[in-house]
């Protein structure tokens, strides 16, 4: 027998909120009824309509309710029906004499919250109530209702029109008999009357066809029977329960429409529209796509057979309106990417800080007012919330899908930005074709024509339209969702308390009918079908049913799960329930979760706040601080050293003076490099993706008088007088940087003298009161290049620049003597170069391909704990350019990056899965990557979408290994460090089998020979798929107290296992054929501790710590595994190697701990 649900477990998100009758009040229509009957009677006056009845659900009580529950169908007591209408005070009877006031009717209750009763007249009927001669065409309108705290409901108005009889009246129910006046109706007199449904949701082409049927049920009834029929149709609609919200939005200060094809745009406010026009370039992107669109059905089936079955033609129709609005919805969503892709680059994410003042300084002045205006809109702030905590939504996809190769590589760049070679090349193209007569006349002085105002700063929004049109829908051609339609069971009588029970019946039936037959893959479907369920199973008491339907949302959509409202029913269960639910292992960790969180708990700070320069003093924490929100700098050493600069001689403090004044040079300089404007004759001995850095003041120099210019790769001279451009030195080829001074009459001239390879001349400039500056700058880069080649780390070059520009601006800011002084504290890589150089040995040169940072743009390094590459796959699910190999880099605090592993760029930021250390990640059916981390929970990341809905949280602890069994159906093993190994259907995400395995702390497991090999502790344990042991390798006698497996590896042509136990340098070698047989043991020179390991061909990689010129250094062994000798030491990282992964068996990927937080990438031979 179902147990009542509590009182305050109501059926949320219902369709119906509030059903309303309004029209005028009877009094009002006395006088238009017998106008009516005069001949040449003039056309009545407009009426003040009025509220006459209105219906709230629940229309049946809960005790009515747990009451034909427990009576069942064979009962033949039907539940009394509650009344939940509201009259107007004027109908109720006046309190007797001696009871005082009459009260509210104990069964009424309130308002719903957002509906003002006493505006809602006025708003379904704007234009007035007016009495016609003759019936008018029924009419339907629509409401957005909203109260003071943004909150919003949704309304729904139908109006008719009734004649107007004399013997009786509607109110309430009430049958009013007029004594006087002729019996017949008033001849020639129709009312207007409007029905009113409010629901949370915007529903409104669904809820006109409800009121549309309805309608036609209230003209045929009686007057005194209207009231009957509204409320069970209320009733009917209270009972529909709502699925959960999709990912669209709508945020409106007010309602503007924009009219397409003319332009013009008109608003619901009295006063003109003060609307800003949109950034050009994004809006003509939007019109030409726009205008690509089919927007009249009749001319797309101009061409076609007209359909002679009449639910064919409308479902024909409802497609077409589908795919239109899907193709709208994606269009206007471009035009959105394209107005606010650059917000991110002023975005702060560790303080949740956001630039305003200086995203404005990048539009174009003609599209200031229109960002201005935005930027102080509710709806902007809720943008940016969602940017800053890297919701993966339909804009970040989009803006992941339409991202420019330049975006990618800046991805990965620690470097302060500035405009490339490519795209001063594009802006000098285009400012050529917009002034060709300039370019005859005064070819001298090309480079300082204004450039015009509204490409520079918009460069980066990028047309999707090409002009063959091909590539004008890259996004809008996806493929389309499809719709699918539950049709509710009929509910024959609403009112009464039993019907409603057989009514739930039927939904929970044909709910588990519909998911029975559903395809596991369409787990989106799938998830709305459990949530519905479980809120129709809460309805009727069946607690224990709605938290497992809510529960299995982890495995099917976890973003749509209830969180509020599973605590309140998890609060809610009773003595017993709570038993039984206990011994549910689906919801022992459900309720743990809900109880153990704890009441008071603070809620994340999701504030976004604005820029604003500091106005005390800063110590060390407040500095650092203060500058990442900036967006100077982020990193937390590098901010360090810039600290140390400014105080230089003084107290270790700045005032708010000395960091304006650094800001105001940061900024300016980052200002003129927008400007810098090169002659056509630097572009083209220039690479593309080369940005000038620093330029001086014109100076004479060997090779001519002119301005030195500083990229990250080069320096070279920029003639005057005809410009022109004269390489000075690559910083790969430079050899010796000095500063000097030389005789020039009686003075001596700082002087700047570089020395290279490949030239026998030495450069000069007379650099004078720049020199020593751009002596500390130019010995820092060559530091930096010189690091990045021999550690093939390109990261280097970019802190070098960084590094640069900070001494320009520390010099800029103290003006002092003692400015170079403070400066050279910035000289990070030339002071780490002579004081600690630091040999790169010859193997691991060699054999070292490339290095990347998956921490670039955090504030410190993070580690990297696991690794995964993905092999590329032409899926028809993604774009060609989306299907290269990628790398799934698990760093420390559970977040995840993807590089495209074809160019090593990033293909997707950070994103969180969850807040704990990920253990283990592996690649499922080439469309799941399934992620172990030490919360327990398995993480489910969707390879097109990059985004995470899945999780599968049956295990108890931490989560140590997955292996993937390929087969039909596919199926994954995952295990724990309690020891439970759990065996999964990939399809359903449901438990196919569950085993323990002996010993302690599992840390790994792999399949081999249809045998599951467990590394639990101080035993590698062989057990069959269903959990019978069949085989275990202890650590005998001869290994120390307390030593554990660490990792091992099965060679299947040598039949040999591979270990490597904690507390030794040294990797051991045992018989499959006989395990009790003695290991063999291959020794690791200078090892420390061993962490990681890897088969790759015939070779065994084995990752830890050990010394290397004396110092502690991540290292890399890698052996052979047929001679069993080490045939490479390679030095890979400043930090312990963590992890190991191979790409397809060419290269092996590392990564290393906090310390250093970088990826090596190796070649294997």
């Amino acid at each position: 027998m179902a147990e009542a649900a509590p009182q305050h477990l109501e059926l949320p998100w219902g369709l119906l909120e509030l059903c309303a009758l309004l029209g005028p009040p009877r009094d009002s229509l006395r006088g238009p009824e017998q106008g009516a009957q005069k001949k040449g009677a003039k056309s009545p006056p407009s009426l003040a309509p009025e509220v006459l009845s209105v219906f709230v659900p629940p229309f049946v009580s809960k005790e009515d309710s747990a009451a034909a529950a427990a009576a069942g169908a064979s009962s033949g007591t039907l539940g009394k029906a509650k009344r939940r209408s509201f009259r107007r005070k004027r109908d109720r009877p006046r309190a007797e004499p001696g009871r005082g006031p009459r009260g509210a009717e104990p069964e009424d209750t309130g308002i719903p919250d957002g509906v003002d009763l006493l505006a809602l007249p006025q708003l379904c009927f704007p234009g007035g109530v007016r009495v016609a001669s003759e019936p008018e065409e029924d009419r339907v309108h629509f409401l957005v209702l909203t109260d003071v705290c943004g909150n919003r409901t949704h309304g729904v108005v139908a109006q008719y029109y009734r004649p107007l009889h004399d013997k009786h009246c509607f109110y309430n129910g009430k049958t009013q008999w007029e004594a006087s006046g002729p019996s017949g109706g008033a001849a020639g007199c129709f009312v207007p009357f409007a029905v009113c449904v409010v629901s949370r949701f915007p529903y409104y082409n669904a809820l006109k066809d409800c009121l549309s049927c309805l309608l036609t049920h209230l003209k045929l009834c009686k007057d005194f029977e209207v009231d009957n029929h509204i409320k069970d149709f209320a009733a009917k609609l209270s009972l529909i329960p709502s699925p959960p919200p999709g990912p669209l939005h709508l945020e409106a200060d007010g309602l503007i429409l924009i009219n397409i094809d003319t332009g013009s745009i008109t608003s619901s406010n009295s006063e003109d529209a003060d609307v800003p026009d949109i950034p050009l370039l994004a809006a003509q992107t939007f019109i030409q796509s726009i205008q690509s669109l089919q927007l009249h059905h009749e001319l797309h089936l101009a061409h076609l057979c007209a359909s002679a079955d009449l639910n064919e033609g409308r479902a024909s129709r409802r497609a077409w309106q589908h795919r239109l609005n899907c193709q709208i919805q994606q269009i206007s969503l471009q035009l959105l990417v394209s107005i606010f892709r650059e917000v991110k680059n002023h975005l702060n994410y560790e303080h949740r800080v956001f630039n305003s003042e200086e995203f404005l300084k990048t539009r174009a002045p003609g599209d200031q007012q229109f960002y201005k205006q935005v930027l102080e809109t509710y709806m902007f702030h809720a943008f940016l919330k969602a940017r800053l905590s890297r919701r993966m939504d339909a804009f970040a996809q989009m803006e992941l899908h339409t991202q420019s190769e330049e975006d990618r590589i800046n991805g990965t760049l620690l470097s302060p930005r500035r405009p490339t070679i490519e795209k001063m090349a594009s802006r000098k193209s285009t400012l050529l074709q917009a002034a060709p007569r300039r370019k005859v006349v005064s070819m001298p002085d090309l480079q300082v024509i204004a450039v015009p105002e509204l490409l520079p700063r918009n460069s980066s929004l990028r047309k999707i339209h090409t002009a063959d049109g091909g590539g004008s829908h890259a996004a809008v051609s996806l493929a389309l969702q499809p719709t699918y339609t539950f049709k509710i069971p009929e509910v024959h009588f609403p009112l009464l308390a039993q019907c409603v029970q057989v009514f739930y019946e039927d939904c929970v039936a044909q709910l588990s009918k519909a998911m029975v037959s559903l395809a596991p893959e369409n787990s989106v479907l799938l998830a709305r079908y459990f949530y519905l369920r479980g809120l129709v199973q809460l309805m009727q008491g069946r607690l224990l049913g709605a938290l497992l339907d809510f529960q299995s949302l982890y495995k099917t959509d976890v973003h749509i799960f209830p969180a509020d409202l599973v605590q309140r029913t998890v609060e809610s269960l009773s003595g017993p329930e709570r038993t039984q639910a206990e011994r549910m292992p689906e919801l022992r960790r459900l309720i743990s979760e809900v109880m153990d969180k704890p009441v008071d708990a603070p809620k994340a700070d999701d504030r976004v706040k604005n820029f604003e320069l500091p106005k005390t003093h800063l110590q060390l924490d407040d500095f650092v601080k203060r500058v990442q929100e900036s967006g100077v700098v982020k990193d937390t050493g590098v901010i360090h050293r810039l600290f140390e600069a400014l105080t230089v001689g003084q107290q270790k403090q700045i005032d708010p003076e000395t960091f304006r004044e650094f800001y105001n040079c940061w900024k300016e300089a980052e200002a003129e490099a927008q400007e810098v404007s090169l002659p056509l004759s630097a572009l083209e001995h220039l690479d593309k993706n080369e940005c000038v850095y620093k330029l001086s003041s014109s100076v004479k120099t060997s090779l001519g008088v002119g301005k030195i210019a500083m990229t990250q790769k080069r320096l070279f001279l920029l003639t005057e007088g005809r410009p022109g451009y004269v390489e000075i030195a690559t910083f790969r080829d430079m050899e010796e940087v000095r500063s000097t001074t030389v005789a020039f009459l009686l003075l001596r001239i700082p002087t700047l003298k570089i020395k290279t390879a490949s030239k026998k001349e030495v450069f000069e400039a007379n650099l004078k009161t720049e020199c020593d500056l751009w002596h500390l700058m130019v010995k820092e880069m060559w530091a930096g290049k010189k690091l990045a080649d021999e550690h093939k780390d390109p990261q280097y070059v970019q802190q070098a620049l960084t590094h640069v520009l900070l001494m320009d601006a520390v010099v800029g800011t103290l003006q002092s003597p003692g400015a170079i002084y403070a400066a050279s504290k910035l000289s990070h890589f030339d002071k780490l170069r002579s004081e600690m150089p630091m040999v790169v040995p010859k193997t691991t040169s060699e054999t070292l391909k490339h290095k990347i940072n998956p921490s670039a743009g955090e504030t410190a390094p993070r580690a990297v704990d696991v690794l995964l590459y993905t092999p590329g796959h032409l899926d028809p699910a993604e774009k060609v350019e989306d299907a290269h190999p990628k790398l799934w880099c698990a760093l420390n605090g559970g977040k995840v990056v993807v590089f495209d592993a074809s160019s090593w760029t990033i293909h997707q930021h950070c994103f969180k899965v969850g807040n704990s250390k990920l253990n283990c990640m592996v690649m499922v059916e080439q469309s799941q990557v399934w992620v172990g981390s030490e919360d327990s929970v398995i993480y489910i990341i969707n390879v097109h979408s990059m985004s995470c809905h899945k999780q599968l949280t049956d295990h108890r602890a931490s989560v140590t290994g997955l292996v993937v069994q390929d087969g039909a159906p596919s199926a994954v093993y995952s295990c724990s460090a309690d020891g439970t190994v759990l065996a999964w259907n990939v399809s359903s995400l449901r438990v196919t089998s569950r085993f323990q395995v002996p010993g302690d702390g599992l840390s790994s497991i792999t399949l081999y020979r249809d045998r599951l090999w467990c590394c639990a502790g101080n035993s590698i344990v062989v057990m069959t798929a269903n959990g019978f042991l069949r085989q275990e390798l202890k650590i005998d006698e001869g290994f120390k107290d307390r030593s554990a497996f660490l990792a091992f590896q099965l060679l299947h042509e040598q039949e040999q296992l591979w270990a490597a136990c904690s507390r030794y340098d040294s990797i051991y070698v045992w018989s499959l054929e006989d395990l009790a047989r003695p290991p063999q043991r291959v020794c690791l020179r200078d090892c420390s501790a061993i962490t990681c390991m890897i088969r790759v061909k015939q070779q065994i990689w084995v990752g830890g710590t050990g010394l290397s010129q004396g110092r502690p250094k991540g290292k890399i062994y890698v052996i052979d595994a047929e001679r069993r000798t080490v045939e490479k030491e390679l030095v890979a990282h400043a930090d312990t190697v963590k992890t190991l992964c191979s790409a397809e068996d060419r290269y092996v990927l590392s990564g290393s701990g906090c310390e250093e937080g970088k990826i090596a990438i190796w070649k294997v031979e």
